[in-house]
């Protein structure tokens, strides 16, 4: 056993000096001080932040690697220049991809997929905070994450079908009906029309929506609040948010019981306690 901590403890390490490659990564410190909120820019605005071959790859294995992260508790996703993301590089990707035998495009498809995949299993809530345009494969990155915030020029767009591919893509025919509703879904997939702010806000895509200049900070604020709070039992809720979709009433009550019953072992239900009967307000320290 104390060999299987220690490979465990070798994996985990700090994410607040991470270097990325294909977009910007900053990190800010919560209401106490502590490195705590990562922060994702898809940064290239000259051409409203798409998508590369780079890009998809890497945010995949940052996502991935955050599972194993000591200091990030939530993560906020933006773009940079008024702009969340044009989807995939028309060039750069879809170009590209004309050329592909059979094996590579599945390999590709795969790739893309994981990064939903990442998203959904890493512990830490993911909050998009999203201008201008989301189509595409920003669409779905924004879909995978747990909240979005959005602005009143906010223009969504599952545009798969407008370059003659379907719209099963990355996980849209699974997460979109659960979100939006089956006949709202299948009306955006089918006619890769543009959802407007007003339209997501009111079918549940949007959390919020707030002026352009005013959405990542009120992100950020809303990513501190959930940063301050008990942190292991947040990844609990995020996981089983995930894994009851596949399970009938009596399976998901027997889940949490059990999930619950592991918060109730944990070191931040005692702080709780503790500090309600101190009449203070607790401080959480996620374990």
């Amino acid at each position: 056993m104390s060999d299987v901590k220690l490979t465990m403890a070798h994996h985990k390490r700090p994410f607040a000096n991470y270097e990325a490659k294909h977009f910007l990564w900053s990190v800010s410190n919560d209401a106490q001080g502590r490195p705590s909120i990562g922060t994702i820019t898809l940064n290239r605005p000259d051409k409203k932040n798409p998508l590369t071959f780079d890009s998809y790859a890497e945010l995949r294995d940052l996502f991935r690697g955050l599972v194993y992260a000591t200091d990030i508790k939530t993560v906020v996703v933006t773009g940079a220049g008024g702009n969340f993301c044009s989807g995939g590089d028309v060039h750069e990707i879809i170009g590209p991809l004309t050329q592909m035998s059979m094996p590579e495009l599945l390999d590709f498809t795969r790739m893309t997929g994981d990064l939903v995949k990442a998203m959904r299993a890493c512990p830490q809530p993911v909050i998009s905070a999203i201008d201008g345009i989301c189509a595409g494969a920003g669409a779905m990155v924004a879909l995978a994450s747990d909240m979005r915030l959005g602005t009143p020029q906010t223009k969504t767009a599952f545009l798969f079908v407008r370059v003659g591919l379907a719209g099963a893509d990355m996980g849209a025919c699974t997460l979109l009906p659960r979100m939006i509703g089956q006949g709202r879904a299948s009306e955006l997939l089918y006619t890769g029309r543009v959802m407007t702010a007003d339209e997501g806000l009111q079918w549940g895509f949007f959390n919020a929506l707030h002026d352009g200049g005013a959405v990542l900070s009120a992100a950020q604020t809303l990513a501190d609040q959930i940063a301050c709070g008990p942190t292991f039992a947040h990844g609990v809720t995020k996981k089983l948010l995930h894994q009851e979709w596949n399970m009938g009433v009596d399976e998901a009550i027997e889940a949490e019981a059990e999930a619950q019953a592991i918060c109730m072992q944990t070191k931040d239900f005692r702080r709780a306690y503790d500090a309600f009967v101190a009449k203070q307000k607790p401080v959480f320290k996620g374990d």
